[in-house]
């Protein structure tokens, strides 16, 4: 920083110290000019003077009434224009005390709206030039009448112009934190959808194939002594939903990697193409289930697709933790016009507790992946016994909704 900026710095942070720093060199500028006289004897001669004793007096009073300029400038202005007033009636020869004016309409210009500096400054040059013209010493004519005015005129043009530049850089600078503000905030609103985007993924993956590990593991530890090649069979399945759901956890994490990664994965995201194979590993755990198709081979887009197939997963694996070992499953995936209908039925009597208790968030996430997509979600116990999920999903979804849940064309 060089040694004018670091003194500009400590101005700025010290404003009472400028203040009087103004305040005397502006009564050192009146005394120098009280004291010379440029209308000498001789043409273009200055000659020196003495001033009155009562414009040595207005000259300070009115230097140390800047000090307060900026804590008062009405009451200043006020001050510094009447002491200008009494110097101009009564002083001879002319002394400079309005120049403590000047600075004191200028310091009220640059502080108060444009329609009160306008009215302060054509009061402020009509007063004091008017009254310098006809009741002062001089001629009307003369040029310190006319400096009056001009010097008063520039005082508040300046002032006024130096207000308007304050408050068009504030404004920019308003504009530009409010927009720093804007940006942040849609950050953090980017950061909490893909959390929570991740947190849905993760959950479908491990609840599906935890659940189905859970209940081949049981399955094996029941029959181990007395029927072996079945809990070889169990174990055997506990194997591949393991490996399933380690590489489908492998393929969500690798989404988190940066787009030019060479290993992030290229697997097509799931759907209702693999609706088949999703049914087949519930078999191998024992859930009967059901499935009718009514959809006409439907092409959906990759955000509906995968939230159709998310749907029924998290669906069936509710019914395989909850409905009882008895239980079966109905699933059915109708065209309905502009949307695709899914629903996934079954008759067990379930456990007495919610399916949501113990702090899951199944049925929370499966609403939150149909919203995305502009679609709904609704489930509950159905009359008579057994649970009920349903969802509607539009079959052309908007980008904005694509935008939202936040699926890329390779997912898990």
């Amino acid at each position: 920083m060089t040694p004018l900026q670091h003194a500009r710095s400590h101005l700025k942070a010290h404003p009472l110290a400028l203040d009087v720093a103004l305040a005397a060199a502006v009564l050192l500028c009146m005394l120098g000019a009280s004291f010379v006289d440029p209308h000498g004897q001789d043409r273009g001669a200055w000659t020196a003077r003495t001033p009155d004793p009562l414009s040595l007096v207005l000259m300070v009073l009115g230097a140390a009434a800047l000090v307060l300029r900026r804590r008062a400038p009405m009451k200043v202005l006020a001050f510094t224009g009447t002491a200008s007033l009494v110097e101009s009636v009564t002083a001879d020869p002319r002394a400079p005390v309005a120049m403590s004016a000047v600075i004191a309409l200028y310091t009220v210009a640059s502080t108060t709206d444009r329609t009160t500096s306008w009215r302060v400054g054509l009061l402020t040059m009509t007063v004091l030039t008017g009254s310098a013209m006809l009741a002062g010493p001089l001629p009307w004519y003369a040029q310190e009448n006319l400096g009056i005015f001009a010097w008063t005129g520039m005082a508040a043009t300046a002032g006024d112009a130096v207000r308007s530049r304050r408050a068009f850089v504030d404004a920019i600078r308003e504009r530009a934190e409010r927009a720093e503000r804007t940006r942040e905030e849609e950050a953090r609103r980017r950061v909490a959808e893909e959390r929570l985007r991740i947190a849905r993924d993760l959950h479908d993956v491990v609840a599906h194939h935890i659940a189905l590990v859970n209940v081949q593991a049981g399955v094996a530890a029941h029959v181990m002594d007395k029927r072996p090649d079945q809990a070889k069979e169990a174990l055997a399945h506990v194997r591949e939903a393991s490996r399933s759901a380690l590489n489908e956890l492998r393929a969500t994490v690798g989404l988190l990697r940066q787009s030019g990664d060479p290993e992030a994965p290229t697997e097509p995201a799931p759907g209702l193409h693999r609706l088949d194979e999703l049914v087949g590993t519930f078999h191998n755990a024992g859930l009967r289930v059901e499935v009718a198709r009514a959809d006409q081979d439907t092409t959906l887009p990759a955000a509906i697709d995968l939230a159709a197939y998310r749907v029924i997963q998290e669906a069936l694996t509710n019914v395989q933790k909850h409905a009882g070992p008895e239980a079966k499953a109905e699933v059915s995936v109708v065209r309905v016009g502009p949307n695709i209908e899914i629903t996934v039925l079954d008759n067990g009597p379930g456990r007495k507790n919610a399916p949501e208790e113990g702090g899951g968030h199944g049925l929370l996430g499966m609403r939150e992946r149909v919203t995305a997509v502009g679609g709904g979600c609704t489930a509950g116990p159905r009359y008579g016994g057994g649970f009920r999920v349903h969802a509607i999903l539009p079959v052309k979804t908007s980008s904005r909704a694509a935008d939202t849940t936040g699926t890329p064309a390779t997912t898990a």
